[in-house]
């Protein structure tokens, strides 16, 4: 049986998973149940890079070890994962001892064969990034993922020989150019192999950090965060170990994001040739997740929280929204709108409704069972048959947008002949023109809910088992063809399948993400109470609360809903933005003494800087902004 190896990044626990992390992983968990979809043995891999400088950091900030605090941010993710539907095969940690195995062999393989060296080294390293960057790849003297500037570091390292193989490489891409895509990455690609390559700097010395993986040949050095980290593909699935190994690395495929294109398209495939292993298979690179114009992240400032998505829209909406959003290698945006428009759209109006209306029929005229009349119908046919016979290709491109506008407009198509054909008018004539009518509507529905079973394995499959399919083991070719349909098959109607979203109730709840006056993460799900999670009074204690007077405020350009403010914390000056402009006019808040979380780290709002955030209270449509006593100093501490 042909295999299929699938990847996401191995994410780094310097913080909380994502909508950006999430979706990585949910294209990989479709590619993954899609491949064995068509016969294929799949194996998905997926995990969290937990060595390097920013850990160290965290770590110490919070007063806990590295491996602590490790523990407790791979497990967020870890947990996440289920609440996605998404089935890893393996949740691979880079402190695991296998890994560690596997970093330190291949290590030593390189410096046996004389591809490492000792040296010293001078240039600009950004932390964010845990490498060093070029002076062309800042923007404004500033590093362009992350807004900072790069410290410019001296210190003597071990080395690898990436220019050795910078020939090689730019040689292979142009006899295998879908090796990296879409297009626009591979021409990255080679836009760094037109320049010198530098040798890579692959150790940290123990002066400066002694979080990591030793070198086997220096004790008083631990490996680079980023040489260890893309070694986890392979002893992800027991490379040196399995004997199996081989057969599904030849079938690899790499999913990233295109801020990490150049270790995964410049470092990754050196090092790979370089220990005299094959390359992988593709290199598949996918756009941002732009919110209110920024790059969703951590380290944007704009990280949005998975949980009161899956809260609010369920599982299976989710994983279809990004899936139809995104076209793979262009950036998308993220919008609570936009997911509402899509959910009551394509699942609630098109597929739910079509549901509805085909089951009411039949249970109401047929006793709940599924017509044994004559089926076929042309355009329907022909759509399905030219639907399921493409996707292999979609998927393959990883182009699930179109795959599943597609197969929307199968259902879409199929609404239009219920419309025309009108059925509930033809119980009235001729009982077996409806059920030859509600049968084709019955057939259609099958075979899109088998091909967009990988997206939405649960609603699927609570549609297939609706109408009396059997639910399981599917194979595209066997499960999606015309006239499978199994007349006399007992029918459920249920509840609705994707019920319709109220679009007020739903931007209320979600009121404080789309105004910014509160940070992304911050669940914004409906609860049963007004109790909120309850914390512990450590976790508390680490929120700093302060006074500050405005003494300053403008409405932010381009914006309705923010303000920026100039604020004064004691003898400090800073500047917050705050999504109260609809509430305040800039003169009302020059010279409140207001009350902000000052130890929040600096986050970037339509290009404008925050360096806290104010505290307010909303009920209503109402919102007062809370202030202090007028008799207390500023930068006094709320306690």
């Amino acid at each position: 049986m042909k295999k299929y190896y699938v990847t996401t990044p191995i994410y780094y626990v310097n913080s909380s998973p994502h909508i950006g992390t999430a979706y990585t992983t949910i294209l990989a968990d479709v590619s993954a149940r899609f491949q064995h979809m068509l016969g294929r043995s799949s194996f998905f891999l997926t995990g969290t890079d937990e060595h390097g400088d920013k850990i160290a950091k965290s770590a110490a900030a919070q007063g806990k070890s590295p491996q602590q605090f490790v523990d407790e941010i791979s497990e967020q993710f870890r947990v996440l994962w289920p609440r996605l539907n998404v089935m890893p095969n393996r949740f691979i940690r880079t402190t695991d001892a296998d890994h560690r195995a596997v970093v330190q062999k291949v290590l030593q393989r390189l410096h046996d064969q004389g591809d490492t060296y000792y040296g010293e080294y001078e240039g600009l390293y950004c932390t964010g990034c845990e490498r060093f960057r070029t002076e062309k790849e800042l923007v404004d003297g500033k590093c362009p993922d992350h807004g900072t500037p790069p410290e410019r570091i001296k210190e003597s390292n071990y080395f690898f020989r990436m220019s050795k193989y910078q020939d090689w490489w730019r040689e292979y891409i142009e006899q295998n150019p879908d090796v990296v895509r879409p297009e626009r990455y591979k021409n990255e690609v080679l836009g760094y192999l037109r320049e010198p390559l530098e040798d890579l700097c692959i150790s940290r010395p123990k002066t400066r950090l002694s979080w990591g993986i030793e070198l086997p040949f220096d004790t008083d050095y631990v490996t680079y965060v980023w040489f260890d980290a893309l070694l986890n593909y392979l002893s992800g699935i027991g490379y040196d170990q399995n004997p199996e190994w081989n057969g599904l690395w030849e079938n690899s495929e790499h999913l990233i994001g295109k801020d990490i294109v150049k270790p995964h398209g410049i470092y990754w495939p050196i090092m790979l040739h370089a220990a005299g292993l094959p390359i992988f298979k593709h290199l598949t690179v996918h756009g941002y997740w732009n919110f209110r114009d920024a790059k969703i992240s951590k380290s944007s400032g704009k990280p949005i929280a998975v949980d009161p998505l899956i809260d609010t829209f369920g599982v299976d909406a989710v994983r279809y929204f990004v899936l139809r959003e995104m076209v793979v290698g262009l950036d998308a945006s993220f919008s609570i709108e936009a997911i509402l428009k899509r959910i009551n759209s394509d699942l609630a109006n098109d597929l739910g409704n079509l549901f509805s209306r085909v089951a009411k029929l039949i249970g109401d005229h047929f006793q709940s069972v599924i017509p044994e009349a004559d089926a076929g119908q042309p355009e329907l046919e022909e759509l399905a048959r030219n639907l399921v016979a493409s996707a292999p290709q979609w998927a393959a491109e990883m182009k699930w947008h179109v795959l599943i506008e597609e197969t929307m407009q199968l259902i879409r198509a199929t609404n239009r002949y219920f419309e025309s054909s009108a059925p509930w008018s033809l119980v009235k004539t001729d009982l077996r023109a409806a059920g030859t009518v509600l049968r084709n509507c019955c057939e259609s529905l099958r075979i899109a809910s088998v091909v967009l079973y990988s997206i939405m394995p649960g609603k699927m499959a609570e549609l297939l088992s609706r109408m009396g399919e059997p639910v399981g083991d599917f194979q595209l070719e066997t499960h999606a063809r015309w006239g499978l349909v199994r007349g006399g098959a007992r029918l459920s109607k249920g509840d609705a399948l994707f019920p319709r979203l109220d679009e007020k109730i739903v931007l209320s709840q979600f009121a404080d993400l789309i105004s910014g006056t509160t940070t992304a993460t911050e669940k914004t799900a409906p609860r049963a109470s007004a109790v909120t999670d309850l914390i512990n009074i450590e976790d508390f204690r680490k929120i700093d609360l302060r006074t500050a007077i405005v003494v300053a405020a403008e409405k932010l350009k381009g914006s309705d809903k923010l303000l920026k403010l100039q604020v004064e914390v004691g003898s400090e000056r800073r500047q917050v933005v705050a999504g109260i402009a609809e509430h305040y006019a800039p003169e009302q808040v020059v010279g409140k003494k207001i009350v902000i979380v000052a130890n929040l780290l600096p986050a970037k709002l339509r290009g404008e800087v925050s360096e806290g955030m104010l505290l307010a209270v909303k009920w209503d449509d109402k919102l007062e902004i809370l202030q202090a006593p007028d008799s207390a100093p500023g930068a006094a501490q709320i306690s």
